[in-house]
């Protein structure tokens, strides 16, 4: 086979598995307010960046008993709900094994379900009906599958159901805010050393101030911090700890999914002025890696998922290799020298690596 022929045939492969539920749903007016609010809260990005998937899609009248009621967060919560991480569609439904089944949804990986509260029960009902539900013990089948909308065949399916699904708590979860507890949640995923740093440089007040406007942080576990080549971060200034922190932090909600079809730079807090100090990303699978320029981050885990704000863990490298970097292919490394400080430079070069 040629490279022409080849690289032929890998696009419309590509092309073949890809897809888009705005797109999808545009045709559909019936599910506007549904497709609006997939945008909104960005599971569309992720929705998108995932194969084998399942969109229980809520017609309009359905939508307004969540959207009238609730904050934006709790919309999300709800429809992450409504994505699941298998491929259904009305035959498979019907053939269900023993009757019943439970299938993870986007909602178990973002950081707020506990137990199997993310995940969903389907049940083959009496006169061909088929419930859907929230997998907690006794929780009502209080959604039914009403029909089939659109297959691309073990890739996206998407399905009218005539309700909600609603797990227990989900309603009543309050929406990050400013009083947040940002310094428990890292502790809890074991980021304590990067939560300290928080406090004692005061930058944990300019993360509280920038959540309710959108705030995504990338942050290190103490593992990362006890290398052998990691300096004494107590020898760095408290203007290069600020430079340093800020860079940990994207001021805008940008959730996994959003992060695997970003293609653009993103821009940090520690960007100022003249200073302009980003991060690459880039995607393989289901892995997200942040790069610097200088070195790059696996994105290891979810802490917190909840509009407006999110909070990653990374290992193998860090978003800490930051404003100092010098390469003339990455905006971060072009302000080389707008932190000018050696020290802070080999900090930035080798904390976060685990």
């Amino acid at each position: 086979m040629t490279t022409l022929h080849f690289f032929l045939f890998t696009l419309l492969t590509v092309s073949v598995h890809a897809h888009n539920i705005t797109e999808i749903l545009n045709k559909f007016p019936e599910y506007s307010v549904f497709n609006s609010y997939l945008s909104q809260t960005k599971l569309a990005d992720e929705i998108n960046s995932r194969e084998t998937i399942t969109v229980l899609a809520l017609p309009n009248g359905a939508m307004s008993a969540i959207v009238d009621k609730h904050p934006l967060s709790v919309i999300k919560n709800v429809l992450s709900l409504h994505v699941l991480l298998d491929y259904f569609d009305g035959t498979k439904l019907h053939k269900i094994s023993d009757g019943t089944t439970t299938s993870t949804t986007l909602y178990q990986t973002t950081g707020n379900a506990h137990g199997n509260i993310g995940s969903v029960n389907i049940t083959d009902l009496k006169g061909g009906k088929v419930g859907f539900g929230s997998a907690i013990p006794n929780s009502p089948l209080a959604s039914t599958y009403t029909k089939s909308v659109k297959q691309i065949q073990y890739n996206i399916s998407v399905l009218e159901v005539s309700a909600p699904i609603i797990a227990p708590g989900i309603l009543t979860a309050p929406a990050p805010s400013g009083d947040f507890n940002i310094t428990g949640a890292l502790e809890k995923a074991g980021c304590k050393t990067f939560a300290s740093l928080l406090v004692k440089s005061g930058v944990l007040k300019t993360y509280q101030t920038a959540i309710e406007k959108g705030l995504t942080i990338f942050a290190p576990n103490d593992e990362a911090f006890k290398g052998a080549k990691v300096p004494d971060l107590s020898d760095l200034s408290s203007a290069d700890v600020v430079s340093l922190l800020q860079y940990h932090a994207i001021p805008s909600y940008t959730p996994i999914g959003t992060l695997k079809t970003t293609k653009d730079p993103i821009s940090t807090l520690a960007t100022n002025g003249a200073s302009k100090y980003d991060l690459a990303v880039s995607t393989e699978g289901d892995q997200v890696t942040l790069d610097t320029g200088v070195d790059s981050s696996r994105i290891a885990s979810t802490v917190i998922d909840s509009t407006p704000f999110c909070i990653f863990t990374v290992d193998t490298g860090s978003p800490a290799d930051s404003p100092t970097a010098d390469s003339e292919n990455s905006t971060a490394k072009k302000n080389a020298g707008n932190v000018n400080t050696p020290a802070l430079l080999k900090a930035l070069l080798t904390v976060s690596v685990s």
